[in-house]
């Protein structure tokens, strides 16, 4: 039999043992290896709920990079230019060679009587450079022949700075005559000198802007003393030959009305290479066949390439 302390230690641990199995393992300290309890209705929508939600996570930045092209420098080449597409007349090239063809016996006026051949060789440069301009001046409206007379007669007397300047305006026009405008020619030609005098120590400017500065001296002679009397090719040298010639052929892209007006279309498509040769060969070329009246078109190469011919 148990004693009365027994049997009242029994009855409070079975009441204790009772009490813990109502409660559950979670109300007891958990220890090392048991399960968790599995969770009641609540817990478990709960923890549905946080297992379906998006979990939002920083963004990590982006770094963009952008590879640019090396210059030409860093690349150690030259990077070629865009290459603008340029008007240029129809057939001009053939009609180019025709034209040289035409002209291979270099028989016109302007061949030995141009103002290459109107200066004395044998005169200081800065003389001949000198004698290169005024013969350009005498030329203006004037045929070859009437501008080599008078060039003649000129070198007779000496023709400098300082012997012009020494001349009456009496006796220069009676050497200069009849070349076109002679009147005007003697002024322009005397105040011309003096300005070559005292601002270039008798020799003339080596620029087109300085040339066409002075009186009597137009884009056409500015840029035929350039390249007769410094070597030197600024620009195509356009007369009434040339303008009357590169309206019939239609080198221009529209027609024009003045010889500079002319000039500048041509230098717009016309190789430069060819700048220098196109004055004399054009000169010629109407000297003798294209005409200014009464073109020699049955006698021309450009015939049936030419848009004036068939015209005519």
């Amino acid at each position: 039999m148990c004693s009365p302390q027994e049997s009242g230690m029994n009855a409070l641990s079975a009441r204790m043992l009772t009490r813990n199995r109502s409660l559950g393992p979670r109300a007891g300290p958990r220890g090392c290896g048991e399960e968790p309890a599995p969770p009641g209705r609540g817990e478990a929508a709960a923890e549905a709920r946080k297992s379906h939600s998006p979990v939002k996570r920083r963004r990590k930045a982006q770094r963009l990079c952008v590879a640019y092209e090396g210059s030409d420098s860093e690349k150690g080449e030259k990077a070629e230019p865009l290459k603008v597409p340029v008007w240029e007349p129809q057939d001009w090239q053939q009609q180019l060679v025709n034209i040289r063809a035409m002209r291979s016996e270099k028989d016109a006026p302007v061949d030995h009587l141009g103002v290459e051949h109107c200066y004395d060789s044998s005169a200081p440069p800065k003389v001949r450079r000198y004698q290169v301009l005024l013969s350009l001046m005498l030329s203006s409206q004037t045929k070859d022949q009437v501008t080599a007379g008078a060039m003649q007669r000129l070198r007779a007397q000496g023709l400098t700075v300082d012997s012009i300047l020494q001349t009456d305006d009496a006796t220069l026009g009676k050497l200069i005559y009849p070349v076109g405008f002679w009147r005007s020619k003697v002024k322009y030609i005397k105040q011309t000198s003096t300005i070559l005098q005292q601002r270039y120590g008798g020799d003339i400017p080596a620029s087109v802007a300085e040339l066409v500065a002075l009186p009597g001296v137009g884009p056409k002679m500015a840029h035929l003393a350039m390249a007769v009397a410094w070597g030197t090719v600024s620009g195509i040298a356009v007369d009434t030959h040339v303008h009357r010639i590169a309206n019939r052929l239609r080198w221009t892209k529209k027609a024009t009305k003045s010889p500079e007006e002319t000039r500048a279309a041509l230098e717009e498509w016309l190789p430069r290479e060819l700048w220098h040769e196109i004055n004399g060969l054009l000169v010629g070329f109407g000297q003798q066949t294209c005409l200014p009246v009464r073109p020699r078109c049955q006698a021309c190469l450009n015939q049936a390439l030419c848009p004036a011919a068939q015209g005519l």
